[in-house]
């Protein structure tokens, strides 16, 4: 293997974990020379120059620590200036506006959802709890306990994984199908819980993806992760499934642990199944690579993980750090009991497929990372960019705006 170099960023803290991956066999000794913009690599073999993007300068005088380990390279901690000006994926909030018309696209596909609708009032939805809260602290019987939320003709009520809008004459959309499933019971419920049961999905025409599901007959629930909302008028630019899962998951983690002060996620799927547990560590991480060639001299580039298929650019990305726990065939299920229990964690709905495209970003995220920070106190870690999405393990999400996720397995 070529000489190649890892640098993991906090952007906050302005210090740097620098790995200068093994080289081939026969390669050291190695001298290393490290200055503000670039770093050299010399063997007795060859000599190799590896410049740091025009946003990321080092200071030399920091470095320490240095230490090495066996088939991973030399990791040194050093102080780090970096910039990033990477530009987000619009959030949902940033996307509908009330009184301006937009059109919502299936995400997969491209495909006409919902054409030309504009919206008079666009609202938050409180959150999952808020009824309870309602009955502890009325001094008087609560006068919301048998209404529900739904939107009104001209609404749009957002949720943190869903928004909600009134179906009216617009019931069945041309580029939607409506699909009704029903949920196996024992006998004696069947007959009497079969139709409460009954649940239909609106999936999209032409792929066949889950868009969202019918909460009653005048309401319709969307997952942001299946939708893109643009102002009409605007040119529809298809994004990389992989990208806008990461950018829209990692999105959502910065924004509830910043609201609610909640870093831990329980990631299920609409059929009640829980598929990921995660741990968010920090939202300022920022991922920088160089990847072995034959050249003499090489370029770092943005850290990003397998699923990314558009070229590397040179540039600098936000990511954010956490820490994943798979949960499919019944592994890590005590962990998934007690999390399922506490508080402090927050559960994300999404459709069960696309659970399982986040478990697979997760995973090739994390294989990307050096191998000493796949695990971390047995999660697996990932870092995925906040353009792009990763796993528990140490690894990344890939984000507009890098997001990094770890993954461990306690």
């Amino acid at each position: 293997m070529e000489e190649s170099a890892f640098l993991e960023i906090r952007r906050r803290m302005q210090s740097g974990l620098l790995i200068i991956r093994e080289p081939k066999a026969g390669n050291l000794p190695v001298d290393i020379t490290v200055a503000p913009g670039s770093l050299e690599i010399k063997s007795c073999q060859a000599c190799k120059m590896i410049n740091f993007p025009a946003e990321v300068r080092i200071v030399p005088s920091s470095c320490r620590g240095l230490q090495y380990i066996a088939g991973d390279g030399l990791h040194v901690r050093l102080q780090v200036q970096a910039d990033s000006n990477t530009k987000l994926i619009s959030t949902l909030s940033e996307s509908l506006k009330a009184q301006k018309s937009c059109i919502f696209y299936c995400q997969s596909c491209g495909e006409i959802i919902i054409k030309e609708r504009t919206f008079l009032r666009v609202l938050p939805l409180p959150s999952e709890n808020w009824s309870a809260l309602v009955e502890e602290w009325c001094c008087h019987p609560n006068p919301f306990a048998n209404s529900t939320l739904h939107p009104q003709n001209n609404d749009c009520f957002l949720g943190h994984t869903y928004f909600l809008v009134n179906s009216g004459s617009e019931s069945h959309v041309p580029g939607t199908e409506i699909v009704h499933s029903k949920t196996e019971h024992s006998a004696s419920e069947r007959d009497s819980t079969w139709k409460s049961k009954e649940n239909a999905r609106v999936i999209c025409k032409r792929c066949k993806a889950m868009l969202g599901e019918t909460v009653s007959s005048g309401t319709t629930k969307y997952y942001i992760t299946e939708m893109i909302i643009q102002p009409s008028g605007k040119h529809f630019d298809m994004i990389p499934r992989s990208q806008f899962v990461q950018s829209i998951i990692a999105q959502c983690l910065v924004e509830l642990s910043s609201a609610r002060s909640t870093f831990r996620f329980r990631i299920q799927g609409h059929d009640g199944k829980v598929y990921i547990l995660m741990w968010l560590l920090n939202s300022d991480t920022l991922l920088v690579e160089s990847m072995g060639n034959s050249a003499s001299s090489s370029v770092f580039t943005f850290f990003e993980d397998n699923l990314r298929p558009d070229s590397r650019s040179s540039g600098t990305w936000n990511a954010v750090k956490v820490l994943y726990h798979p949960c499919i065939k019944n592994r890590n299920k005590d962990l998934a009991d007690a999390w399922e229990n506490d508080i402090g964690v927050h559960p994300l709905t999404f459709p069960s497929k696309t659970c399982l495209e986040l478990l697979l970003i997760l995973s090739l995220s994390n294989a990307c990372l050096p191998s000493s920070l796949r695990c971390m106190n047995s999660f697996q870690v990932t870092k995925p960019q906040h353009q792009t999405l990763s796993s528990e393990r140490n690894g990344a999400f890939n984000i507009s705006n890098e997001v990094i996720i770890e993954e461990k397995i306690i």
